[in-house]
């Protein structure tokens, strides 16, 4: 069965190559869709803590694979065609789901939603999302970064999502881009919550104010990267621009294990069942 599901994924892979090519494509060189690099490795590490259900494991809806594949198939070239590439990614992403569902059926993607879940961030959010989300982020980090630094005496001015600080403009948008700080904190939001045990209202909790999480990240990335870019060469600065995003990411699950920490404090239920007592 796992050869069976191999080679008919690896199919499906090849057939699409141009459609994977162009993900990673995006990936490597667009920062604001860097985040997909981290998609694969934690559908993976889900997929992997739910290993222990493929047992009693019960072949049923074989036949949804292939149907999912065609439309799949359909989908990429509608998309491709029309120059739609949102749709060319996820017809190419569904021909490998359908390759899955083709050999163990339906109840993978059932037992498995949370690792398939994950694969969902190999799409490219559209332009006009895009500017949706990061605006409003990048506006809230820009205001809170000159609170906290003006707070503390730091000669520092803003104008817009611009601060200025020792004759020296750093622009928020570049020196900490909102989309690609949120998309990369809701994938891991998204893996946390789905890889401890909790209850879904927290799970739903937890990715509901991870936007504000994304501030205050953010906000502690930005406050010494203004003063690099106001006192350092500007190649140091830049060299901590790049450092402090993987940064930001640990200190993103801190954050998230800080919050689970609080709750239980208060002594919220996080258990997704019932303990009894005695």
């Amino acid at each position: 069965m796992a050869t069976a599901l191999i080679v008919l994924m690896a199919v499906s892979i090849v057939a699409t190559f141009p459609i994977w090519k162009d993900i990673f494509k995006l990936g490597w060189k667009i920062d604001e869709q860097s985040h997909v690099l981290l998609a694969i490795p934690i559908a993976a590490w889900l997929g992997w803590r739910r290993r222990d259900r493929f047992r009693r494991w019960e072949q049923k809806g074989l036949w949804l694979g292939p149907i999912i594949i065609v439309a799949g198939y359909f989908l990429a070239q509608f998309g491709f065609g029309n120059g739609f590439q949102f749709f060319w990614h996820a017809g190419g992403l569904a021909m490998v789901i359908g390759a899955a569902i083709s050999i163990f059926g339906v109840q993978i993607a059932w037992r498995f939603a949370p690792a398939l879940g994950a694969l969902a961030f190999l799409m490219p959010v559209p332009g006009r999302l895009r500017a949706q989300i990061a605006l409003p982020l990048q506006e809230a980090s820009a205001r809170a970064t000159y609170f906290f630094m003006d707070l503390f005496g730091a000669p520092v001015t803003r104008a817009g999502n611009a601060l200025s600080i020792n004759g020296q403009d750093v622009a928020v948008a570049e020196a900490c881009n909102g989309m690609r700080m949120v998309a990369a904190l809701a994938l891991i939001a998204y893996a946390f919550v789905f890889t401890v045990q909790m209850r879904l209202s927290i799970r739903l909790l937890i990715l509901a104010i991870s936007p504000l999480i994304a501030v205050v990240v953010n906000v502690s990335r930005l406050v010494p990267t203004v003063l690099f870019y106001g006192y350092m060469d500007v190649e140091v600065a830049e060299l901590l621009h790049d450092i402090s995003g993987w940064v930001s990411l640990l200190l993103a699950l801190g954050l998230l294990w800080a919050l689970l920490a609080i709750l239980r404090w208060i002594e919220v239920p996080l258990a997704p069942y019932a303990v009894s007592e005695g």
